[in-house]
């Protein structure tokens, strides 16, 4: 595309994420939204008040065939994520897709084989790999060797399972919701007003907190680490005290091993001391967030270094992806990025579920037998 073109969006997935980054794509001036679409016609709907030109579709395939885009943004629950991503880059379209980018653990290479084939950018929002914390550290801590040997990076995120309100767990199957084709691969089952409005709360339809927010701590590990395939992965953990139905635990440990001798952990609970990644290395520890980090050298009577920002560095995530549309450069969140920190959330979601080991080939990328 030319340089000075503005380009044309397609949204698919207009619940609240999918609604807000295009809200962040609308807002750096250079982006048409010409399509929206979702299996609930109130999505549409609100999405068209936003992008009032746009043409509205019930289904991806659709808007693919029918509409003029140039990307598609995809923000619908994650068993959507491969097969709408795998079919956009197939139509020629740059796709930016909301993480975890599998529904299961085998999608990724076909995801990333997509992109390639195609040739087109695939950015997956995990965003941390756009944010000025982290890049700021990279370059000062881990490039200069500051920290050390780094043998732990302990990954925090507390709060992150809940009960939806009464209200929407009552309500009825709205006329113009297609629940079938919202199910899509996952087994049938009659309406759910909970399994449709806390989805991740059930892990047939993914991998709850672990695949939500333990893939954006990781995936930022991997960033700093310069490692991202894990060599075996343990968990512990169920649903301890949110006993309203859900699959997915609302309190759950796991414990990662690399290669290249150092563990990660993931740490869970209903409430608990924030989110953050606290990496551990002999000549010091780095606490950092999408917010700021926190320095503090080993010794006596340390000079702590802090940095803080301002602002959504989905924005600064957005940004890099419009860049990377016209430049054609690997984007910050590459689709590789985004198979491997989904694929460490599945192993220890995998670990969790079958209560074992999983022992895990870095270099074939398969599960190990025993």
């Amino acid at each position: 595309m030319r340089a000075n073109d503005r380009i044309r969006l397609g949204v698919v997935g207009c619940g609240d994420r999918g609604a807000y980054v295009m809200e962040l794509f609308q807002k750096t001036g250079e982006v048409d939204v010409t399509a929206v679409c979702d299996v609930f016609g109130d999505r549409t709907d609100e999405a068209l008040k936003k992008a009032p030109g746009a043409r509205a579709f019930s289904d991806h395939r659709k808007l693919l065939d029918e509409a003029a885009t140039d990307a598609i943004l995809i923000g619908t629950p994650d068993h959507w994520h491969a097969p709408i991503t795998i079919d956009a880059l197939n139509a020629g379209k740059d796709v930016y897709v909301e993480k975890p980018l599998t529904w299961r653990i085998e999608e990724g290479p076909d995801i990333i084989k997509a992109a390639r084939v195609n040739n087109r950018v695939c950015q997956v929002g995990m965003q941390q790999r756009s944010g000025r914390t982290f890049l700021e550290a990279k370059e000062k801590y881990f490039k200069t060797g500051r920290l050390g040997k780094v043998t732990l990076a302990r990954c925090v995120w507390h709060g992150g399972a809940y009960t939806p309100p009464a209200e929407l767990l009552s309500r009825p199957k709205p006329a113009n919701l297609d629940w079938a084709r919202y199910l899509g691969r996952v087994k049938w089952r009659d309406w759910n007003p909970y399994q449709y409005y806390d989805y991740r709360a059930f892990l047939d339809f993914g991998g709850g907190v672990v695949t939500d927010l333990f893939t954006h701590w990781i995936d930022a590990v991997h960033m700093l680490m310069d490692e991202d395939v894990p060599k075996s992965v343990v968990a512990a953990g169920g649903v301890y005290h949110l006993k309203d139905g859900r699959t997915a635990p609302d309190t759950i440990h796991l414990l990662l091993e690399y290669p290249g001798e150092w563990t990660a952990t993931y740490e869970s609970s209903i409430t608990g001391d924030g989110w953050y990644i606290d990496l551990c290395g002999t000549e010091g520890r780095l606490r950092i967030n999408r917010n700021e980090y926190e320095f503090m050298p080993a010794g006596k009577n340390p000079k702590r270094e802090r940095l803080e920002i301002k602002g959504d560095i989905t924005s600064d995530h957005v940004r890099n992806f419009l860049d990377c549309m016209r430049s054609r450069k690997m984007p910050n969140g590459d689709v590789l990025h985004g198979h491997r920190g989904a694929q460490a959330s599945h192993l220890g979601v995998l670990a969790y579920l079958q209560k074992r080991r999983i022992r895990f080939d870095p270099a074939r990328e398969e599960i190990l037998p025993g």
